[in-house]
């Protein structure tokens, strides 16, 4: 099974200077977990939910901080007919839960854990599907340990 056909329409915004707080509205709204930053069709950043929580955590005013302050830059994408175990693997080995789609230098969706949990309640009646997702689980489960034995938890 290919990226393409689980990921969602990604919410973006092409304002840089816009707010956590506005960030947050944006996501809250659209029923996302994450923000792509965008200046015309180039993707500059992403803000995700964890990092607006963490931003707040460490005392930042979410009224304050503009997303260029916040948003990571060293995003990870895929390409469309990236394969689902691929896509995963790659969510597992980088701690990253959210993956935009790009086609070229556009970005044509996003993929997250939440939409790999969409394909595995589906797959329980289909066994080559399920296995699949089986060998993903276990690479995130094998990697999220090793992570919790060396000490990275953040």
């Amino acid at each position: 099974m290919k990226v393409s056909e689980i990921m969602t329409k990604a919410t973006v915004t092409d304002a840089a200077q816009d707010t956590l707080a506005e960030a947050a509205a944006r996501m809250w709204n659209a029923q996302t977990g994450s923000l792509l930053v965008m200046e015309g069709e180039h993707l500059l950043g992403i803000v995700t939910e964890r990092d607006v929580l963490r931003a707040i955590a460490h005392g930042m005013d979410p009224n304050q901080v503009p997303l260029k302050d916040l948003m990571r830059t060293d995003v990870i994408t895929v390409g469309p007919q990236t394969t689902l175990k691929e896509a995963a693997k790659l969510m597992a080995t980088k701690w990253i839960r959210h993956l935009p789609v790009v086609e070229g230098s556009r970005v044509v969706g996003i993929l997250s854990q939440r939409d790999l949990t969409g394909v595995l309640a589906e797959a329980l009646h289909e066994p080559e599907a399920l296995h699949q997702l089986v060998e993903a689980s276990d690479l995130i489960r094998e990697r999220r340990l090793k992570r919790i034995e060396a000490g990275d938890l953040d």
